[in-house]
């Protein structure tokens, strides 16, 4: 039978954020890789910038010059900081060519630039004095301001900001999320003490918008949480291990319980595809199925199925993939990551819908039992599927997922996250997620809480001659085209997994090129990104109960 867990109640585990949203970590990782933890982070509303005393460095924020000028003008703080230190700040930007530019990072030594005579009490002023650029002050900016000050303060035990001095509920939001996710590093395998850890504790002075640091440190969480799934070696990370995780993040919050489907509950309920995929392997699949349901009273929410891809290694089955394309595929379960973390953090944030996340869960290995190319599949539901690339296999596991959801799980919106196509990347490049969806409403929410996370969407059509690719001689649908004159190759994957979504409002994302990054940009490091987790949560957030 499915194993199943329930949250029980009590004290909430050290990888949750708090409801109450001044503190965030990442999830425990078990097996040979060590987590780090977040920082802390507390609003002061008190704007007397004095009262970073104690605080191991100090950060205070410029401005981009105004129109026609040279120098970045001054916010927060930056008055009593040259009244305290005697240093003409501006003389010390205009010396270095600092201009306050988004997310660029200066430090001041304390002892440089005084007046003759300086007039003000140092006596409050932390070890380290930092000038942040906050450049035009737009959501985009401010997000880089946050996560330039947070890598410029690894190690740090505490820091006191002015950052989200006087700012508004939306701004604060932005400056919180970027700090906290500039703050992520990977896991470190078989490392106890790792090397520059995030800073300990932030202290936002002057700022007076509580609710909007807590929604900032509940969607950072689940972006840390899946970017820590997805980093996760697939050495420990196989379908078994995902499973054990995400009833160990489930545990503790009220109102989320988890079931698990191993391979023999799989055979017995139809769930062809995700048995065919991991067939191969030595690991077998899992799918794991998590739901937040709010208390009694909550009003009439709608039921939210978020579905996410979840191959925790891919070599491409027998239809192998080069070495060099092998080399990242730990990450092809960020889909089934991103979708954990939103449901978790739909319950953090008490959100007033039902939201289950499906994690469809497999090994894509090269084996005896591996599946073919020229197999006929029939998925959950009774559809033939034949298989023309064996490593075009997240499209089969999420068939499995999605008509399960679209035929027993009556959802009222089902959404699918997917690094599914290299042309999806190829089209939009590594920083734009595709969106495919036949409902413009649907598509329009989606694109607006990307918009205000900076997790961008492009909307992509569903061409409907492009469906005939997929009609097949043998079975019901064949996953890839059989016309090779056919290209598109996003869009045909799109338009295969729609056929298992019933008549339900759905929208597809493919998140191929965001997932991971080749390089640290700003709030975006290096690896995995945990893409989509905060776009999800702000579209839940945002999402009409009726």
């Amino acid at each position: 039978m499915a194993a199943t867990s329930h949250g029980s109640g009590g004290a909430r585990s050290a990888g949750t954020a708090r409801p109450s949203g001044r503190q965030v970590r990442a999830p425990a990782a078990a097996g040979p890789a060590q987590a780090f933890t977040a920082p802390q982070v507390h609003a002061v509303a008190d704007p007397d910038v004095t009262g970073v005393a104690g605080c191991e460095v100090l950060a205070v924020a410029l401005a981009g010059p105004a129109r026609g000028e040279k120098l970045p003008q001054p916010r927060h703080g930056v008055a009593e900081v040259a009244l305290a230190t005697g240093i003409d700040l501006a003389t010390v930007c205009e010396q270095v060519g600092f201009t306050g530019s988004a997310g660029a990072v200066l430090r001041v030594p304390l002892g440089v630039g005084r007046a003759a005579s300086g007039t003000g009490d140092e006596s409050w002023l932390p070890e380290r004095l930092l000038l942040v650029g906050t450049g035009d002050e737009s959501a985009t900016a401010l997000r880089r301001a946050g996560a330039g000050l947070a890598r410029a303060v690894r190690g740090a035990a505490s820091v006191g900001s002015t950052l989200a001095a006087g700012l508004g509920p939306d701004a604060v939001r932005d400056v919180v999320e970027g700090l906290l996710l500039g703050a992520w590093s990977p896991p470190r395998a078989g490392v106890t003490d790792p090397p520059d850890p995030p800073p300990g504790h932030l202290r936002l002075v002057g700022c007076t918008h509580d609710d909007a640091v807590r929604r900032a440190v509940v969607a950072s969480a689940a972006t840390w949480t899946a970017r820590d799934l997805t980093a996760m070696p697939s050495s420990t990370k196989d379908p078994a291990w995902v499973a054990d995780r995400a009833r160990d993040l489930a545990a503790g919050r009220d109102g989320v319980d988890v079931e698990v489907l191993d391979e023999a509950d799989l055979a017995a309920a139809g769930f062809g595809g995700l048995l065919a995929v991991g067939r191969g392997s030595a690991s077998p699949p899992r799918l794991v199925r998590v739901t937040w349901t709010p208390g009694a009273g909550r009003g009439p929410g709608r039921h939210v199925v978020l579905v996410g891809k979840g191959i925790t290694y891919d070599t491409g089955g027998l239809s192998i993939k080069p070495r060099e394309a092998m080399v990242p595929m730990k990450t092809d379960m960020a889909g089934a990551a991103v979708v954990l973390a939103a449901v978790l953090g739909a319950a953090d944030l008490d959100l007033p819908h039902r939201v289950t996340a499906l994690l469809p869960l497999a090994e894509n290995a090269v084996g005896a039992s591996s599946y073919r190319p020229g197999d006929v599949v029939t998925v959950r539901g009774g559809t033939t599927v034949e298989i023309a690339n064996t490593d075009a296999e997240g499209r089969v596991v999420l068939a499995d997922a999605l008509a399960w959801a679209a035929a027993d799980l009556d959802p009222d919106v089902l959404v699918d996250v997917a690094t599914l196509t290299g042309s999806a990347s190829l089209g939009l490049g590594r920083r734009h997620a595709a969106l495919f969806s036949g409902d413009d409403a649907l598509a329009a929410e989606l694109a607006v809480a990307a918009d205000s996370t900076g997790e961008r969407v492009w909307r992509m059509p569903l061409v409907e001659d492009y469906r005939r690719a997929l009609d097949s001689e043998v079975a019901d649908l064949r996953h890839v085209p059989a016309d090779r004159h056919v290209s598109g190759g996003a869009i045909t994957a799109a338009l295969f997994l729609r056929e298992f979504t019933g008549d339900h409002r759905w929208a597809h994302l493919d998140v191929a090129g965001p997932a991971r990054s080749d390089r640290e940009a700003h709030e975006v490091p290096k690896g995995a990104t945990g893409f989509g987790a905060r776009l999800l949560l702000r579209w839940l957030e945002t999402l009409p109960a009726g």
